[in-house]
């Protein structure tokens, strides 16, 4: 049998005051503005790369995956050039897929721009942010 000697509430008051004078400081400089999530996707029963970036303001297929499941491209409405997403630098952006995708029960078709990466299949980010 042991047999302390202190006062019970005495300690709770000690460990009260030490945490009521915890004060939190936010490093504005390093704060994460974008989460990115990488998982796996169905897409025509085929198991395929997927990143979800929300820093991102376009959705991507990569032109592998086009031509390997022989996915019907369009013509992009608006042309433009996109950067940073293989070793080449800038990428024109030309056509434009729609992409059935599936993870575990949902189930949904994406519209993608159609480029060149070697990051991943497809890359998810948040377009109607940037319209």
């Amino acid at each position: 049998m042991m047999l302390y000697n202190y006062n019970e509430n005495a300690l709770l008051s000690i460990n009260q005051r030490r945490t009521l004078q915890v004060q939190v400081k936010e490093d504005e400089t390093n704060q994460q503005r974008e989460n990115i999530f990488h998982t796996r996707c169905y897409v025509q029963s085929k198991v395929c790369s997927l990143i979800i970036d929300s820093g991102s303001y376009v959705n991507v297929c990569n032109t592998t995956l086009v031509s390997k499941l022989n996915l019907c491209t369009v013509k992009h409405a608006k042309p433009y050039r996109l950067q940073c997403l293989n070793d080449s630098g800038e990428v024109k952006v030309t056509k434009q897929v729609v992409v059935p995708i599936s993870i575990r029960k949902y189930v949904d078709e994406v519209l993608c721009d159609v480029v060149t990466m070697q990051e991943s299949h497809i890359l998810l980010g948040r377009p109607w942010q940037y319209d």
